[in-house]
């Protein structure tokens, strides 16, 4: 008798559990109650957030690939400040992802590859520390950005399967598409022993980058996606890590890594003003991203740190090699005690810190004080 009771206890606990579950799914991308009037449901639903590029914004998806540890960060120092232990995150904290997903009322993002049950009417992050927009760039080491692609598509379907046609093309066009994609396209030229330099001009190459970058976006357009978030890229060349390439240099930014970059950025404005015009619906934002981190490089007492160029996290000059953490193949590395005082956690990453101010920024800055525009990320999560 009393294990009757017993059994029939847990089976109603299994049952209400898988209710809820369920109930979960029907609900989360509806927001808080379905008890509200028809015409309140679209104000309340959850705007999702889709998160695509590289170490910016990887939040632990190389954790869960066969890769180096020169494209993970899945040990200490990474993640001691916020979060106490390392989650994959290239810092010592949160990046720019995790404080925008903060300002927009959301979870943070999980990465698609962390195992374990699946809801993603709140977004996901598929971004790949080491990805580029080709396929090439440090091919078989990280997800490239077509392969991110087919992951997005393997949620499209899943919310179409959970929400039905009408409501999941509501969520998908509601939803917020962050790019942060091209560095690692550049910097591998430098980092690795490439030729695509004497096989390509600059200008032939940049083409290349911002060709896939265009496809990857039309296609998430193509399946209803319209605001779209993009950061331009910094001035590679004066990364700890790219100064000291060149010894000859000493410690200089690495002037052709640069100029790769600004081609980069001004084809990328002209790219998506040119989308504006022809995609109906489209909207975006585009953040300066080199101008806000250059500013905290050259001033960086102005914004509330001590050091500009050297990172906190690493060896040699600028302490620009990559053995933060003695995980990879220079083992020795030094570490600051405070990296609220460093613009750069490591030598090609950036402080918590620093990426707050960022993020802020980008959410509610304008286009004369911030460089971000013609909407910032506020406005992208509240269009409807």
């Amino acid at each position: 008798m009393e294990k009757s009771l017993i059994l029939a206890k847990l089976s109603s606990i299994f049952f209400i559990s898988l209710f809820l579950q369920v109930a979960l799914i029907a609900t989360c991308c509806r927001g808080k109650s379905q008890l509200q009037p028809k015409k309140h449901v679209a104000a309340a639903m959850v705007v999702p957030f889709f998160i695509f590029g590289d170490s910016f914004l990887d939040v632990g998806n190389n954790n869960y690939i066969n890769t180096s540890t020169l494209d993970q960060a899945n040990f200490w120092p990474y993640g001691e400040t916020y979060f106490n232990f390392p989650t994959g995150r290239f810092s010592d904290g949160r990046l720019l992802s995790d404080f925008i997903a903060k300002h927009a009322n959301l979870p943070l993002i999980p990465p698609f590859l962390q195992p374990g049950f699946r809801q993603y009417c709140h977004g996901v992050n598929f971004a790949s520390a080491g990805a580029g927009a080709l396929a090439d760039t440090f091919k078989g080491f990280v997800i490239d950005l077509r392969t991110q692609l087919s992951y997005y598509y393997k949620v499209e379907s899943w919310l179409r399967q959970k929400l039905g046609n009408d409501e999941s093309k509501m969520t998908i066009s509601k939803a917020v598409y962050l790019f942060s994609i091209g560095s690692n396209d550049y910097m591998s030229l430098f980092l690795t022993n490439s030729t695509a330099l004497h096989n390509y001009s600059d200008s032939t190459y940049v083409g290349m980058v911002i060709g896939n970058l265009t496809t990857v976006i039309k296609e998430i357009y193509a399946k209803g996606g319209r605001k779209f978030g993009f950061i331009n890229l910094l001035d590679l060349g004066c990364l700890p890590g790219m100064r000291i390439i060149k010894s000859e240099n000493n410690g200089s930014c690495l002037e052709d890594a640069t100029s790769l970059a600004t081609l980069h950025n001004r084809a990328l404005f002209k790219l998506l003003f040119e989308l504006e015009k022809r995609l109906k619906g489209f909207k975006y934002s585009l953040f300066d991203f080199n101008t806000n981190l250059k500013q905290r490089m050259l001033h960086p007492s102005k914004y509330g740190f001590k050091e500009g160029e050297a990172a906190c996290c690493g060896t040699g000059q600028y302490r620009g090699v990559l053995s933060c953490g003695g995980k990879r193949r220079v083992k020795e590395f030094q570490l600051c005690k405070n990296p609220n005082d460093y613009v750069f956690w490591d030598s090609f990453h950036l402080t918590e810190k620093i990426y707050k101010q960022l993020a802020d920024e980008m959410w509610s800055g304008t286009s004369n004080s911030n460089g971000v525009g013609p909407y910032n990320m506020r406005e992208l999560f509240r269009i409807h």
